[in-house]
């Protein structure tokens, strides 16, 4: 069966699999109401969830950045203490927005001829502050680093004397305090310069009774984002990733950011200046054969990186063995099968996305068609593959015409790596349990009913973990349409996902609405 081992999230080969997760509805944001036309720059880009998942930043094609903050763990302490406290929590995970800022605008390369969107590729959180947050945001050329914190406005309630006795201790009185010329008696302004303190002014013995400090009082507080650090002209193409070192013995002030060709280290404190770590542009660009798709830092070896490729191969990458990484310490890929080529095969090959389990011992990545999940200590090939949409397949041809076979789907994993889910079309997205034995293959619907669509799959036997074989996962497989019959509409794609990092809660975007389900 796949392969699960090793720390937190590693799976044993148990003789009772857990059932399938009741995924219910918890929240949206944005919802459609019926027969309203989507704005373009409205629709969700970019999905992705804090280290700690108290927050949530989605991107959109507006160049927009819109956080949201968890609110149930705030009013009941923080999870691990209830924890320790034997405390039942019930609630679901409940988030509020937070606030909003535009992070791109839309640019122009004159020396290029080219127009550079505003639309949010990718966003990375980085670790907090002084209660401040902070994180990465890019679209095809540009990265920004952003601080969000919480400014409280304090004014001067009241003053440090009575106004009734302002004139009488030598103050200017508050009618007269704008004036630059003092007022006479007679409303008249006098032309000589006003002095404060008259020459001959005393202060009586012990000072003025009425004399207090001022009190400060603290209005409603505001969050203001600030732009810490641009990153620019560091990419010919357009930016398809970035990925921030997580590694909680490194210095936490790296990140890589990742094009067509290249791969770049940045440092979080040095903006004009980056290092070249992965080249794969050929001297000839006739002979270019592939592109990066996406890349990812190891989140448990800051010298270690998996980056993927449009012909279906995963490099893994040691930055120890030289400065530029033109050799790669591990290759993942999967051998197609004798006379299975077709016109199609290279197309639906390509990775659209990876992700690093927790403990970093797997890799998930996405193609066209499938999800599969790799073993890091194993190179052969998938331990687990999981088919998301194979009843396409006949239709290839015309996905091919009206450009959807180009999707680019994500993917992610559970926290505790028992569950893996990608988004697909009709606004549906699938949930697969990769535990030994496990049969899971739900699929939901980004709707206040996710399980309208729900599909029963059969089960199968359960595999011993030791004996690694290779799983491949089937759902539904009905021609053109799902296991109810409905027929699958192509404009409506679920591209982006997030997993909560500590619970079974998932954040997924459809057009402009973001929904959020746990189980």
């Amino acid at each position: 069966m796949n392969g699960k081992g090793g720390g937190e999230e590693g799976v044993a080969a148990t003789s009772s699999v857990s059932p399938p997760l009741d995924w219910k509805f918890s929240q949206v944001f944005g919802e459609r109401t019926a027969g309203e036309e989507v704005q373009e720059v409205d629709i969700i880009s970019a999905i992705e969830f804090d280290k700690s998942g108290d927050h949530l930043a989605t991107g959109d094609r507006g160049g927009r950045v819109v956080l949201f903050e968890r609110t149930d763990v705030k009013e009941h302490g923080s999870r691990r203490e209830l924890e320790k406290l034997d405390y039942s929590i019930s609630r679901h995970p409940e988030f509020r927005y937070k606030t909003e800022f535009q992070s791109h605008e839309p640019e122009f390369d004159y020396l290029k001829s080219l127009e550079i969107e505003e639309k949010i590729n990718k966003i990375r959180w980085c670790q907090t502050s002084n209660g401040a947050l902070f994180l990465l945001s890019t679209n095809d050329k540009t990265i920004k680093f952003w601080k969000v914190q919480e400014k409280k406005v304090k004014k001067v309630s009241e003053m440090n004397v009575d106004s009734s006795q302002a004139s009488a201790n030598g103050n200017i009185p508050s009618s007269c305090s704008a004036s630059p010329r003092p007022c006479l008696p007679n409303g008249g302004c006098s032309e000589r310069p006003y002095k404060y303190l008259s020459s001959d002014f005393k202060f009586p013995p012990g000072g003025f009774p009425t004399l207090r400090l001022p009190v400060v009082a603290s209005e409603d507080a505001s969050l203001i984002a600030r732009c810490r650090r641009v990153y620019a002209h560091a990419h010919d193409y357009h930016i398809n990733s970035i990925s921030k070192n997580r590694f909680i013995s490194s210095d936490g002030e790296t990140f890589i950011s990742a094009d067509d060709l290249r791969i770049n280290l940045w440092n979080l404190e040095i903006s004009n200046q980056s290092f070249n770590i992965v080249d794969v542009k050929p001297a000839n660009m006739e002979d270019l054969t592939e592109v990066i798709t996406s890349a990812e830092f190891h989140p448990m070896q800051c010298n270690t990186l998996a980056y993927c490729s449009s012909k279906g191969s995963i490099r893994l990458v040691d930055l120890r063995q030289s400065a530029l990484c033109d050799n790669h310490s591990k290759l993942f890929e999967e051998h197609e099968t004798p006379g299975t080529r077709s016109f199609f095969t290279e197309i639906i090959a390509s990775i659209s996305d990876i992700k690093f389990s927790k403990n970093g011992r797997h890799i998930l990545s996405r193609d066209y068609m499938t999800l599969k999940l790799w073993d890091i200590n194993m190179d052969s090939g998938p331990v687990a593959t999981f088919q998301v949409h194979e009843y396409l397949r006949p239709r290839l041809c015309d996905l091919y015409e009206n450009d959807s076979i180009f999707d680019k789907f994500e993917c992610c994993l559970s926290g505790d790596g028992l569950r893996v889910a990608t988004g697909s079309y009709s606004n549906l997205f699938r949930v697969f349990g990769c535990a030994s034995g496990s049969s899971e293959a739900t699929t939901l619907e980004a709707s206040k009913n996710p399980m309208r669509r729900q599909a029963q799959t059969p089960a199968r036997p359960a595999r011993s973990l030791s004996s690694l074989t290779r799983v491949v996962r089937r759902g539904s497989e009905s021609p053109g349409a799902d296991a109810n019959g409905n027929s699958h509409d192509f404009t409506t794609k679920l591209l982006h996902l997030a997993w909560h990092p500590n619970e079974n809660s998932i954040a997924c975007a459809a057009a402009n609405s973001l929904y959020m389900y746990y189980a």
